[in-house]
C-alpha cells in the first residue's frame, strides 16, 4: 500500500493559522571517523551504509513515536545531521550517556565482527538534544 505524502506547505499554512510553529525535527548520526583510516581504511561507500544502517534501524524502532511520525510524514523535508566520534571507545561513552539520559538512539554493530560503527538517535526536536552532541564536530 502506498502512503500519500502530504505537501509541507499544506502542513505550514494549517500551523500557521493555528499559531503553532512548525516543529524543525532532526535525525542526528555520530560515525566513528577512524574507521576511514588507517589501519581500518573503510572505503566512503561502507561507511554511509554504517550510518543508513543505523538511521534505518533507529526509525523503525522509534516508529511508533509522534516525532518520528511526524518526521517520516515529511519525506522532502527530513534533516540529518551526521557528526564524528573519534574512536569506538568514544562511540561507546556517548551511547552510554544517552541511555543515562533516556534518548533514544541505535548504536549499529557491524555483523559479524560485531564492531560499533555508528550512533543514530530518533528525530528529536534540535533544542532537546544538542547539548549532548556538542563536543562532536560534523563528519568531514
Amino acid at each position: 500500500m502506498h502512503r500519500k505524502v502530504r505537501p509541507a506547505s499544506l502542513m505550514i499554512r494549517k500551523m500557521a493559522c493555528s499559531g503553532v510553529e512548525p516543529q524543525i525535527l532532526v535525525q542526528y548520526l555520530v560515525l566513528r571517523k577512524d574507521l576511514s583510516q588507517a589501519p581500518f581504511s573503510w572505503p566512503t561507500g561502507a561507511l554511509v551504509a554504517q550510518a543508513c544502517h543505523a538511521a534505518t534501524a533507529a526509525l523503525h524502532l522509534h516508529r511508533d513515536h509522534p516525532h518520528t511520525a511526524a518526521y517520516l510524514r515529511e519525506l522532502g523535508r527530513m534533516r540529518k545531521v551526521v557528526l564524528e566520534a573519534a574512536d569506538e571507545t568514544t562511540l561507546k561513552e556517548l551511547a552510554e550517556t544517552l541511555q543515562q539520559k533516556n534518548i533514544d538512539h541505535t548504536l549499529w554493530l557491524e555483523q559479524p565482527e560485531n564492531i560499533a560503527t555508528c550512533i543514530a538517535l530518533r528525530p528529536y526536536p534540535k533544542e532537546e538534544v544538542s547539548q549532548y552532541l556538542k563536543k562532536f564536530r560534523l563528519f568531514k
